[in-house]
């Protein structure tokens, strides 16, 4: 049975932080005089309140969590979290619960996708809110890639829980201390990015914001115009940011300590990540001044963003891709599903798992050729055992049954086809935009009726989770002595 005082405890120390991070917004609005110094002071003392009832109900003399316990506090910390950072949006922007729930699990998700407009023209307090939140959920994510999933053998990501990033041990210093490491590369690759901005003409409000969702691969921005707003210099740095936040950050602390770049390029996902951003990108660029007539530096320019931008799943808005014909859009279509590297603040498949597919093939096709031959899979050098494998197929078969089980919910609410297969990927993938007239590039999620809303919000959670873990929930077993 799942023990329930110590995952009240635990959300209630997570939405304490939430409140404290809550001031920041808070703060801004008092010292600038714009709108949310009190909207944001009810959530603040809202979210403290039900910290400390949490705490209170929870506290317990024995603090002991088992694998029951954490599939449960994974899933409800980022539901419960969400619930109550949505509350900023319901005091402020007086919208639905439902607009601001979904706006929050899209930004903690680091998913991008927004019911929200009139963006140039909104409260600061509120649009640093929502970066402050896809910050804080990309870096969430890393931890828990690294710390928690592994564990839980989800979706084959045992696979990195190697003597480099092993937390299951009882060593708890040395957990604080991968953990303390992670965050600094965190923050020290922030500001690197909010500099950059600066540079090429952004404000400090508007590099802020922007460096808190281009480096956790969130996509929200200051303007309704997204990276359009600002110049192509800002196009730059964004791009190499967000390929940045799509490395494992595991590798930067690895590669840190040693003192070696090496390490990032001898990594087998690291390098398939590069292959695939620079070979779709030469493609894309080559139909742009082909069929467009795009000079060779704006094609690179504009390729090589949106590509990075739907790869690593963070959702800025540059040109509409859809309108640049069939091969285009048939790759980005691809590319949203596919993400970045594990261990990384993306979404979507993830790399490792297509090359782990990939050495199956291999080895099946070396098995047909030679029947008696025995094969070891292998990857980044190290054996692939059969858990793995299993824990791969799994998920990548949840991942699509996930996508057709959304669509079809949306297709019975009436919206189009493509609004429907592509809201379901782009949510599943926390990709952020969709594809077509309402939900693309330029659209919004704001025309959706409110059951597509909160099965989307269902599918953001699900993607970011990996699926399985929030999956196994719904199973009867699962909460059976």
């Amino acid at each position: 049975m799942v023990n329930f005082r110590p995952v009240l405890f635990v959300i209630g120390l997570v939405l304490s932080k939430l409140a404290l991070f809550m001031y920041v917004p808070t703060l801004v609005a008092f010292f600038t005089g714009t709108p949310g110094f009190l909207e944001f002071g009810q959530a603040v003392i809202i979210t403290h309140l039900a910290a400390f009832a949490c705490l209170s109900a929870g506290r317990t003399k024995r603090f002991k969590l088992s694998v029951r316990d954490m599939f449960l506090i994974t899933s409800l910390v980022w539901t419960i979290a969400s619930a109550f950072a949505a509350l900023p949006f319901v005091f402020i922007n007086h919208i639905s619960f439902t607009d601001a729930y979904f706006e929050t699990m899209s930004g903690i998700t680091t998913t991008g996708s927004t019911v929200l407009s009139g963006l140039d023209n909104m409260a600061p307090s509120i649009l640093l809110w929502r970066s402050i939140l896809q910050w804080l959920g990309g870096i969430g994510f890393i931890v828990m890639a690294v710390a928690v999933l592994p564990m839980l053998n989800v979706g084959g990501m045992k696979l990195f829980h190697t003597e480099s990033s092993d937390w299951s041990d009882k060593s708890s210093p040395r957990a604080k201390t991968v953990a303390k490491n992670i965050m600094s590369v965190y923050v020290v690759l922030t500001g690197l990015c909010l500099v950059g901005f600066m540079l090429t003409g952004m404000n400090l409000f508007e590099a802020i914001n922007h460096s808190f969702t281009t480096l956790s691969t969130g996509g929200y921005s200051t303007s309704d115009g997204s990276m359009n707003h600002f110049s192509n210099g800002a196009h730059w740095v964004a791009t190499l940011f967000m390929f940045l936040g799509g490395l494992p950050f595991l590798l930067f602390v690895s590669a840190i300590r040693k003192r070696r770049l090496n390490e990032l390029l001898e990594d087998a996902q690291v390098r398939g990540f590069t292959y695939l951003f620079l070979g779709t990108s030469a493609v894309i660029s080559a139909w742009l001044v082909i069929r467009d007539g795009y000079t060779i530096l704006d094609a690179l320019r504009v390729s090589m963003f949106n590509i990075v931008s739907v790869v690593t799943t963070t959702g800025f808005g540059l040109e509409d891709f859809t309108a640049w014909g069939a091969l285009p859009t048939t790759l980005f279509a691809f590319l949203m599903m596919a993400g970045a590297c594990s261990g990384s603040t993306s979404g979507g498949i993830k790399i490792f798992r297509f090359q782990i597919a990939i050495t199956l093939l291999n080895k099946q096709m070396m098995k047909l050729i030679h029947p008696s031959g025995v094969f070891v899979q292998r990857y980044n050098r190290r054996p692939v055992n059969d858990d793995i494998v299993r824990s791969i197929v799994a998920f990548g078969l949840m991942f699509f049954i996930t996508i057709i089980a959304i669509a079809g919910c949306l297709s019975a609410m009436g919206l189009d086809p493509v609004t429907s297969i592509s809201g379901a990927i782009t949510a599943v993938a926390n990709v952020g935009p969709g594809m077509g007239s309402v939900i693309g590039p330029t659209g919004n999620f704001a025309p959706l009726p409110d059951a597509a809303k909160w099965i989307l919000s269902l599918g953001m959670l699900m993607g970011r989770l990996e699926i399985l873990t929030l999956l196994v929930l719904f199973f009867p077993a699962f909460w059976r002595r």
